[in-house]
């Protein structure tokens, strides 16, 4: 081929690649984009809302929090900040910055993905306001394409401003003036070149690097901020080395008084977070004005909120009153050293300058005690189901002390589906389960003889303690006198003779336990693994529910402003079935003696007029109290105890039956005293039973009652007996 030929050909490639591109570049821009008069006047946004199953706006996701800061009023720094590490050429392109795109798309063809952006900070206005976030080439030429137009529209100075008013900084703030009262509580007049640097560093990624939930990471940001402002000449070394000493505190404002839009912090952020991992149609969970039709009732959840505050407030004093750090000095030392690590100001000091910072903090009285009152918090988790659908009723992730004290709380820990707790002996029914379809009945004889188990493989012993005390006749008992009583031995002889720790362990997976577990013996006294709140409240709901496990879950439906449908959870509800009718409606006949005559009687306290049925659970050293149990139409579940497993109750109010059961049975009380709810059913269906089960029950029932007679009809005190300590375990 000659060079006259082979100039041509690559001539007439360059002219059709032209021509493909500006035909691709025309048919993108052509439609679906706004017009002249729209890009001078952009759409405002609209507030998602969170409606509740009984009609009640119980929540929102702010976007409608949005003030306009006009140009003059913006921080030097923050402006500084912000050319510095999203446009550094700003002030010389016209909206795309040419050589920065095509040094992006070879680092991207090299790396096979997406690893390096171009958008400047025209484009990323122009997404804000017109335009989804998906990564597809349409949406970035038509980025590009409204970035040029708003460049003719536009000065450099508008563009800046409307940038600062419209970008988000998480935390439901739009705009740099929510911004600045919602993390420093100040103007954005008042703001320092530090806390600039912070703000426009939680542009990248507000969920990680807001300092709320990784304050670490975002006080790294920060200084990558500065180091970027320093190396282009934005500010010199000096106040480079200043900012990077100042440490960030961010804002506590004091919590308003609680109104409807509050009662369920926790859930409406698991309900952000799930669907902030959905699509949506390509809908802004922000700023498109949803509608989130959720599970939650309202009623339910305020009932909730005020049982946990009644009992916490007294479980509170009780502990504060038994608690006492002069005989914990080592452990407040630890608390303390592990506390100064995660200041700002330590974290960004230099090692000499961490020495003085340290020395200070163990000498500030205010930081020793806001450590000893989070230590000492105690804290809980409720969770109540619909049986039938698995929709979430009620969910509370902390404390109402906590929640006080933490204006950000909605944004912490939610205890009730993220942390991961021993069971104890909140386990048990499960191996009962086990137990009764290898062919045993609630009438079978166990022995609850002191009991050591060796395994055959390593010759370890294994002898779990509580064999029902002194005042049983005979060795041997029922499995419903068993079960109702909690005692360890017969739970420990049946997950080893009467079936296995595998059986067991897979069939609390099919009931919907997520986390793992260890096939061992010690698993029957809830020991072989931890547990969330919510996958252990949910297994629970295959015994009312006959056997089949239904998944929980909190989003009926997400419909936009014009009531299009955007999400929709399946009709078909997930089910598993997990053990035959009869098998859980056994179950359920035992665990209602549990609240009749056993370790959860303390819930016919407030409680009556319903058949319930339900176990406690407490581990060891008081750590972790536990009351699941269910009605006819609601599962329900309580965990009490502390963020740190060092702090553990010091007495016999720690046991479930004081710390969890009557909690429990205060919430049901409330629920089942509103005529208004749709739950109406107040007596467990027993048609599954033959009448030889039914026999066995009875007879059960009825021979548990004649050994414990005398003692039922002394139940009304105020802490365990010496027996009920050694078996609710």
């Amino acid at each position: 081929m000659t060079p006259k030929k082979l100039l041509a050909i690559l001539i007439s490639l360059f002219v059709l690649a032209t021509i493909f591109i500006w035909f691709y570049v025309s048919s993108v821009t052509a439609y679906g984009l706004p017009s002249i008069e729209i890009l001078e006047n952009p759409p405002q946004p609209f507030a998602t809302q969170i409606i509740s199953s009984d009609g009640e706006l119980i929540d929102m996701f702010s976007a409608q929090k949005r003030l306009y800061l006009p140009y003059d009023s913006i921080p030097e720094y923050f402006k500084k900040a912000l050319v510095a590490v999203e446009d550094r050429k700003f002030y010389k392109h016209w909206g795309v910055d040419v050589a920065r795109v095509f040094k992006a798309a070879v680092k991207n063809l090299l790396a096979g993905g997406i690893k390096e952006g171009a958008s400047t900070i025209t484009m990323q206005l122009a997404r804000n306001l017109f335009l989804t976030h998906k990564t597809t080439l349409e949406r970035k030429v038509q980025e590009a394409y409204l970035a040029v137009k708003l460049e003719e529209t536009f000065t450099k100075e508008e563009i800046l401003e409307k940038y600062a008013n419209t970008v988000c900084f998480g935390r439901g703030a739009y705009g740099l003036l929510v911004a600045s009262k919602i993390y420093f509580d100040k103007s954005p007049k008042d703001l320092t070149l530090s806390e600039c640097a912070f703000l426009v560093g939680i542009l990248k990624n507000p969920e990680k690097y807001n300092g709320y939930r990784d304050y670490e990471a975002a006080i790294a940001r920060r200084n990558l901020v500065l180091r970027l402002m320093r190396d282009q000449g934005f500010i010199s070394e000096s106040e480079w080395m200043d900012a990077l000493r100042e440490p960030i505190n961010l804002a506590i404002k004091k919590k308003k008084n609680r109104t409807n839009l509050s009662i369920a912090p926790h859930f409406v952020e698991m309900v952000r977070q799930y669907l902030l991992k959905r699509r949506l149609k390509g809908r802004d969970l922000y700023r498109d004005g949803l509608k989130i039709y959720v599970t939650l009732n309202s009623r339910i959840q305020k009932y909730a909120n005020e049982a946990v505050e009644e009992h916490l407030s007294k479980i509170q004093k009780v502990f504060d009153r038994n608690w006492n750090w002069r005989y914990r000095k080592d452990l407040l030392n630890k608390l303390i050293e592990e506390s100064i690590k995660k200041r700002a100001d330590y974290i960004a000091a230099k090692p000499k300058e961490r020495l003085k910072i340290a020395k200070r903090a163990r000498s500030d009285k205010k930081f020793i005690d806001s450590i000893k009152n989070a230590a000492t918090t105690v804290q809980c988790a409720l969770v109540a189901l619909d049986v039938k659908t698995g929709a979430i009723l009620a969910m509370i992730g902390a404390s109402p002390k906590f929640m006080k004290e933490n204006p950000y709380a909605k944004y912490s820990l939610n205890r009730a589906v993220q942390i991961r707790r021993q069971p104890g002996s909140a386990f048990k029914p499960i191996v009962y389960a086990c137990a009764l379809e290898k062919g045993l009945t609630p009438e079978s004889k166990v022995s609850r003889a002191p009991f050591t188990y060796v395994d055959p493989y390593t010759g370890e012993e294994w002898s779990p303690r509580g064999s029902g005390g002194e005042n049983i006749e005979g060795d041997s008992v029922t499995l419903y006198y068993a079960l109702v009583h909690s005692i360890n031995t017969v739970s420990a002889r049946l997950i080893t003779e009467a079936t296995d720790p595998e059986t067991v362990r897979m069939t609390a997976y099919r009931m919907g336990i997520t986390t793992p577990l260890q096939a061992v013996p010690a698993l029957a006294l809830g020991a072989g693994g931890e547990v969330k709140p919510i996958d252990l409240i949910s297994a629970y709901g295959s015994f009312p529910n006959k056997g089949v496990r239904t998944k929980y879950f909190g989003v009926y439906e997400v419909k936009d402003r014009e009531e299009n449908l955007v999400y929709k959870h399946k009709r078909t509800f997930t089910a598993t079935d997990v053990f035959e009718p009869r098998i859980a409606d056994m179950i359920t006949y035992m665990l209602s003696g549990v609240i009749n005559y056993g370790t959860g009687r303390a819930i016919r306290k407030y409680f009556e007029n319903c058949d319930a049925a339900g176990k406690t659970g407490t581990t060891n050293d008081y750590a972790d109290a536990w009351f699941i149990g269910y009605t006819p139409e609601i599962v329900a579940g309580v965990w009490i105890g502390f963020d740190d497993r060092r702090v553990t109750f010091t007495g016999a109010y720690g046991y479930a039956s004081s710390a969890a059961a009557p909690l429990w049975g205060k919430f049901m009380a409330k629920i089942y005293a509103d005529s208004t709810l749709p739950y109406k059913k107040r007596k467990f269906d027993y048609s599954s039973l033959s009448p030889a089960d039914s026999a066995s029950v009875e007879n059960a029932i009825a021979k548990s009652l004649g050994k414990t007679f005398e003692a039922k009809d002394s139940v009304a005190k105020a802490s365990p007996t010496e027996n009920e300590k050694r078996i609710d375990n």
